[in-house]
């Protein structure tokens, strides 16, 4: 069995994904084909005994798309210029057709609510009309003719009838029908908002190439080797498994692999999301792109090029993303019963009218043009993206960023939502929590000691306690004989006093009985903070409690998702004891701990299973569970892959725009019903009353446009609602 990706070209909504999907699957010897809308690619598995690739693009060709196959890694650069040149060419038909829709409006529809009359105003309108039918238009031609040819119909059928139906009619008026009405601007108008749309759907896209982009720019393109002895600079894509790497302080680790020599700190907080660096020594394992701190270290590779943690994060986005289906859009899933049905109607209409009836040519074609223009689907067309555009505007506005459509279709069907612990319910910054007196008489005291040793740390938990130190403006001793013991703790003489600082290990280490202090430091640690011991002369001194506080609004926040009858959990690499005492404390019941990345893909795939999930997160390691997720919520404090791979950025960091970012979801779906309602009401009684011969081509064009007021009005009414 074999797996390609394939480019295909001219997919415009779900209506061309099902053609090719199912032009696809009727192959012999296909077993899968997964196409995507928004990245414009298929996937195709398939038994190369019974096909080959040729045949496979050929197939999709001949539905009136174009393919070629995608060999080797996709180039992110070919992608982004792709899509560049497809913004460029839309923006060019949007301005190309704004010169022309802009005069055609104001003669056609402003002059004659002024009552102004100019000469040969038919024949001017047909000149600006005519570009924009045939030139901007001819897209929605070659769209209703490749629908024709499956037997199906789509926006373009509908946006193609209706304009067609609009400008014939008015050549026709033009030419034998002096003084009739003409309905030009009305075709000019409509192309011209579709052809917007359209603009503005591919400006969004292209999200996951932006976001693998960058992950693929956090590694570092060269490694230090030793080989035969000596440093030698190389690519990072000639590195072997089993090569010997050098790493000195500050360096970005270039593949995953094992120390074998000696020891350092290394900020995983790509990888785990944990802000606080890791202790590392001889036996254990490095990953790539992670950055080492202070210490010279050597190490074996174990794993390069695709195989790197960080190949495989990449892999998991594509694979989550390509997986995500399109949102099949209610206005196609009607057009491709509604254009058959109005086709048949005015059909029917001029039949009845000229050939039963024995009326005029020019009524029975009035009255069948009657009804093809009050079925124009400008309204249909108009229903969706106004509400969208002005709930994403709202949103913005609030701080709320939310990326596309699709995103405000889904958020407020949320069943479930995770939420990522460090930087997201937390602030992501360790900071001193507790001060406990044991043997020392003052707090000032007991933090003066401890910050003027920690003073010649560069361990972050160290910082915390001289940031405390200096704000409160405490004045610092020098301490001397300083040693730090990685993964333990500190020792250092304050004058001719020796003392030590750190945790059970360091005093483990030291033969310190720390039995009868014991229950302080659990009753500390259970409530998810790291304590360090301070010992003097066998005194102890006191303990310092160190923590990543929650944020204020996470308690609020939860509780509203409650309020909104959505269970929440909280996910996170952190350990048992910590993750429960956070969780405890921002209200949330449900917690999964010790979870690796490509876990957390797994944990939301378990809960999709239930319903719709939504994932909060801010780093690289939650970007796998992120795209995975129904709705990916992003913070915008967060990292650039989290926010590009998330559909929806909290750019406030305020964790209270999770449920209202749920809530403007749920408004806008109720005005995109509302919009729907009114758009096909309009048709619904506007077409019988047409069939009849009652309504003339005017009535019906002005029916048209009170609907698409109608709409866009009641979509602006969103701007009044509070989240």
């Amino acid at each position: 069995m074999k797996k390609i990706d394939l480019d295909i070209m001219g997919m415009h909504c779900q209506s061309c994904v099902t053609v090719v999907e199912r032009a696809l699957s009727k192959l012999d010897g296909v077993k899968e084909a997964v196409v995507n809308l928004t990245t414009e690619k298929a996937t195709v598995s398939f038994d190369e005994s019974k096909l080959k690739e040729e045949d496979i693009i050929k197939v999709i060709e001949s539905k009136g798309y174009k393919a070629s196959l995608i060999e080797g890694e996709i180039d992110l650069d070919t992608e982004t210029k792709k899509r560049k040149l497809e913004i460029k060419k839309l923006k060019r038909l949007f301005y190309f057709s704004l010169l022309f829709a802009v005069p055609a409006f104001v003669i056609g529809m402003v002059f004659m609510w002024l009552g102004i009359k100019i000469s040969y105003e038919g024949y001017i309108l047909w000149i600006l009309a005519t570009p924009v039918q045939f030139v901007v238009g001819s897209q929605f031609y070659k769209g209703m003719w490749i629908a024709l040819k499956n037997k199906s119909a789509n926006m373009d059928t509908l946006v193609a009838m209706g304009t067609s139906a609009a400008y014939f009619y008015s050549v026709y008026a033009v030419l034998f029908l002096p003084g009739a009405d003409q309905y030009f601007e009305a075709a000019a108008v409509l192309i011209t908002f579709v052809i917007f749309g359209r603009l503005l759907e591919a400006i969004t896209k292209g999200k996951t190439s932006e976001a693998i982009r960058k992950l693929m720019g956090l590694s570092p393109k060269v490694a230090i080797v030793i080989r035969n002895g000596k440093e030698i600079k190389i690519a990072i894509d000639e590195v072997k498994v089993g090569d010997i790497i050098l790493m000195k302080p500050g360096g970005k680790i270039p593949v995953d692999g094992v120390i074998i020599e000696g020891n350092s700190s290394i900020d995983e907080s790509m990888i785990t999301g944990e802000s606080i660096p890791v202790e590392k020594k001889i036996g254990d394992k490095v990953v790539g792109a992670t950055i080492n701190k202070y210490g010279s270290f050597k190490f074996k590779t174990e794993k390069v090029g695709a195989n790197t943690t960080l190949s495989q994060i990449i892999k998991l986005i594509e694979n989550a993303q390509s997986k995500k289906a399109p949102i099949q859009r209610f206005a196609d899933v009607i057009s491709a019963y509604f254009v058959p049905i109005v086709l048949l109607i005015a059909i029917l209409t001029f039949v009845l009218w000229y050939f039963i009836l024995a009326k005029e040519f020019s009524f029975a074609l009035i009255a069948a043009v009657a009804v093809l223009v009050i079925a124009c689907p400008c309204a249909l067309g108009l229903a969706t993206p106004t509400a969208i555009m002005v709930g994403t505007g709202k949103g913005a506005k609030n701080g709320i960023l939310i990326k596309g459509g699709d995103s405000l279709e889904i958020a407020h069907k949320l069943k479930y939502i995770l939420f990522d612990k460090t930087g997201t319910i937390t602030v992501g910054m360790p900071s001193v929590t507790d001060l406990v007196l044991i043997d020392s008489k003052y707090e000032e005291k007991l933090l003066q000691t401890a910050a003027s040793i920690e003073k010649l740390s560069e361990h972050p938990l160290a910082e915390a306690i001289v940031k405390d130190a200096q704000r409160k403006k405490i004045k610092l001793e020098t301490a001397t004989n300083f040693k730090a013991i990685p993964g333990k703790g500190v020792t250092a003489n304050i004058g001719k006093i020796k003392y030590y600082f750190g945790n059970l290990k360091l005093m483990n280490k030291y033969d310190i009985d720390v039995s009868s202090i014991k229950n302080r430091i659990f009753k500390l640690e259970e409530q998810g903070k790291t304590v360090m011991i301070l010992v003097s002369g066998g005194k102890f001194e006191g303990l310092i409690a160190v923590a990543d506080t929650i944020k204020n609004t996470s308690k609020s926040a939860v509780e509203a998702l409650q309020k909104m009858k959505i269970q929440v959990y909280m996910i996170t690499g952190d350990n048992e004891r910590t993750a429960k005492a956070i969780a405890k404390q921002a209200g949330i019941d449900n917690v999964f701990y010790e979870v690796l990345p490509e876990d957390k893909v797994n944990y939301v795939k378990k809960l999709q299973k239930k319903g719709k999930v939504g994932m909060v997160g801010d780093g690289i390691n939650d970007a796998p569970a992120l795209a995975q997720a129904d709705i990916g919520i992003a913070m915008g404090s967060g990292t650039d892959v989290a926010m590009e791979t998330g559909n929806v950025v909290l750019m406030k960091n305020d964790l209270e725009d999770v449920p209202k970012a749920i809530k403007l979801s749920k408004i806008t779906m109720a005005k995109i019903k509302q919009n729907m309602f009114w758009a096909l009401f309009y048709n619904s009684v506007g077409i019988p009353i047409a069939a009849l011969g009652l309504l003339n081509p005017m009535i019906a064009g002005a029916a048209m446009a009170m609907s698409s007021v109608s709409v866009v009005s009641n979509s602006l009414l969103l701007k009044l609602k509070k989240l």
